[in-house]
């Protein structure tokens, strides 16, 4: 059983049959009251973000997640298709269940997939990957005094903000929480 006490970021749980997953968390004190604790959990299959509050103490059941490392093949009209390694099982995720996801991933690289009941639901995505730059505007030096970019795109297709410096055929660092350029790798 998982208690409010084991609460922390990334924690993986189940509320009424949903697979959750903790976003945001604040421990709350109140005079003469007990602690409660506030979180924001995103429930990993539909994609959605809930705000609940627990009181102090209260336990949870301990969830049936399963993670296996997946090496992704490709996309069609099904879905996003994934291979296990090991024991060459091929399973796919929709497009709901990758969301913007889809930005980040590259053929023949391995991805943890998170199983739910035995069913796949969601990548577990690292916090950070690296991409090369396809297509980079020219950079026009204006009238302004610092952080200077210009529009990039990836080889997976996404489009995000780089400083001048960057060419094309360069790899950059990108931040898979909020889409953008954290360096050059």
């Amino acid at each position: 059983m998982l208690s409010t006490s084991n609460i922390k970021k990334g924690l993986k749980l189940t509320l009424e049959g949903h697979p959750l997953i903790v976003v945001d968390f604040k421990h709350i004190k109140v005079a003469r009251g007990g602690a409660k604790i506030w979180t924001k959990l995103k429930n990993l299959k539909t994609g959605q973000v809930i705000e609940r509050t627990f009181n102090s103490g209260e336990t949870f059941p301990e969830p049936d997640f399963s993670e296996r490392t997946m090496q992704y093949l490709y996309h069609d009209d099904q879905g996003y298709h994934f291979m296990d390694s090991e024991t060459y099982e091929q399973t796919f995720l929709t497009e709901d269940q990758v969301g913007d996801y889809k930005w980040y991933l590259q053929e023949n690289v391995e991805y943890k997939i998170l199983y739910f009941e035995g069913k796949p639901i969601n990548i577990d995505m690292p916090a950070s990957v690296v991409l090369q730059v396809t297509q980079a505007e020219p950079g026009v030096k204006g009238d302004s005094v610092s952080n200077l970019t210009k529009g990039a795109t990836v080889e997976t297709g996404l489009k995000v903000k780089v400083p001048l410096f960057i060419k094309e055929g360069e790899s950059i660092k990108i931040d898979t929480r909020t889409g953008e350029y954290l360096e050059r790798a």
